[in-house]
């Protein structure tokens, strides 16, 4: 059993001893230390709470045990029952709550599971608040409420406020994509992207939608994480079904991969590229991605004449980063688009929006508009990590050893070559190093990153 601790949240394998996995106690237990953090942060005000889950298998028990805690801890609770990640996020805001839980693993297979803790603006907590909660939790400092002073339970759907706004977006162009008459397929893994990606594809205009494990259940098809091992027999039915493009998401739909009208991936690297380039070409401006992106996104943002920063890896740091640099766009590489004219969180719906509208404006075919792009190739490679391997003496080591290239420690190690570069990093949610490596072709990315797989294994041994 797993359970991993971290100011991304807590993220579990279901079931187990307490402290082991991620047992009913444990989500007890960090649900009400989440409540005392919020209640510390507001003080005096009555705290309402937002929650809502992808379609795990583990999710209506999760979820159960949540809400009854934040009831128990004394905070109103907005229950949205099954809901993307952005639309728990949204949800936040026009609540007006103090705070919100997603439960969600994301891309980590069926007996995983999470809570995600936003702040009161929707967005994922900062590194002190993170800690803050997890110290609570440790010393269980939280007071539960007496029985006149339990919270309400209130359920409400938020797909359709989410899809309108979607809708309303200044470059989103329904009557452009409507025009188009798209034929589009969508894969959502049997979570609940099954549920609102189709809706909003029709509320879009979309002529005929193909739908692939659609099916909410919780049983996900394949490899829940939309890489292209993942998605072979999903490219061949968009092959064969003739359709113009295909959307691929993640079980809680704040990741989104593209399959061109051939089959070929269009790279979920290119989703935020393609899309930034055309919110850049209507409204000019600087752009952020974290240290493993693509540095396609800086050359199209250099070309619309603007700046492009880079974050540590992970959503809060894109966030910080896109704020202090008042970016018009940004997110991460793996398919994670952040558009603040919408809201400051990955958001699948968006993304989907703004690329229709793009593909339908071009006039050309999705390989086609793939081909107008600097082509960059990314290898995604990862070390199973065991107790006593010293990860962070590592990569000091590995920061020593290519130091006379350019070598950036914010968030692991970034190396930058002329033409390619190379990051290695802990991962967050995962008890594995990261290696990431880019060139100008997924051969020489492939043999940098196995060259680095080498100094590493030849130093863990």
């Amino acid at each position: 059993m797993t359970l991993i601790k971290s100011i991304s949240g807590i993220r579990g394998t279901i079931g187990g001893q307490p402290g082991e996995g991620l047992s009913p106690v444990d989500v007890v237990k960090f649900t009400a230390a989440y409540a005392e953090w919020v209640k510390l942060q507001h003080p005096g005000q009555t705290i309402t709470v937002v929650v809502g889950r992808d379609a795990r298998i583990s999710g209506p028990m999760v979820q159960s045990l949540v809400v009854a805690t934040l009831s128990g801890m004394g905070c109103m609770v907005v229950d949205l029952g099954m809901a993307t990640t952005p639309t728990t996020e949204i949800a936040v805001k026009e609540e007006s709550a103090q705070g919100g839980i997603i439960l969600t693993a994301s891309h980590n297979p069926k007996q995983w599971n999470a809570l995600k803790l936003l702040n009161e603006n929707g967005e994922f907590l900062s590194a002190a608040d993170g800690a803050l909660v997890l110290e609570i939790a440790e010393k269980e400092l939280f007071n539960f409420a007496e029985v006149d002073d339990l919270g309400e339970v209130f359920e409400k759907d938020y797909t359709d406020i989410h899809i309108q706004q979607v809708l309303d977006l200044e470059f989103v162009d329904v009557k452009a994509i409507r025009g188009a008459n798209f034929k589009v397929a969508v894969d959502a893994v049997n979570s609940i992207g099954g549920i609102v990606i189709p809706k909003l594809l029709k509320a879009l205009g979309v002529k005929e939608v193909v739908e692939i494990n659609c099916e909410a259940t919780g049983h996900f098809a394949h490899t829940p994480e939309p890489l292209p091992e993942n998605l072979v027999e999903t490219a061949e039915i968009i092959r064969e079904k003739s359709v113009d493009v295909g959307f691929v998401v993640d079980p809680d739909v704040d990741r989104l991969a593209i399959i061109s009208e051939d089959g070929s991936m269009f790279n979920e690297e290119y989703s935020l590229v393609s899309i930034a380039d055309y919110v850049l070409s209507k409204t000019p401006g600087n752009t952020v991605s974290n240290l493993s992106s693509s540095r396609a996104l800086r050359d199209i943002t250099e070309k619309h004449g603007g700046t492009y920063s880079a974050s540590a890896v992970g959503e809060v740091n894109v966030v910080a980063k896109m704020k202090a640099t008042n970016a018009v766009i940004g997110g991460e590489g793996n398919g994670g688009i952040i558009y603040p004219a919408s809201h400051y969180g990955r958001d699948s719906l968006v993304g989907v929006g703004l690329f229709l509208s793009l593909l339908a404006k071009s006039g050309l075919k999705c390989s086609e508009l793939r081909k107008t792009y600097p082509d960059y190739f990314i290898s995604k490679n990862k070390i199973e990590l065991t107790p006593d391997i010293d990860v962070d003496g590592i990569l000091v080591k590995m920061k020593q050893k290519y130091q006379h290239e350019q070598v950036t420690g914010i968030d692991g190690v970034k190396i930058d070559f002329a033409d390619r570069w190379v990051h290695l990093r802990k991962s967050n949610t995962e008890p594995i190093i990261r290696i990431y490596a880019e060139a100008p072709s997924m051969d020489e990315a492939d043999k940098l990153a196995q060259a680095i797989i080498q100094d590493i294994r030849s130093l863990i041994a």
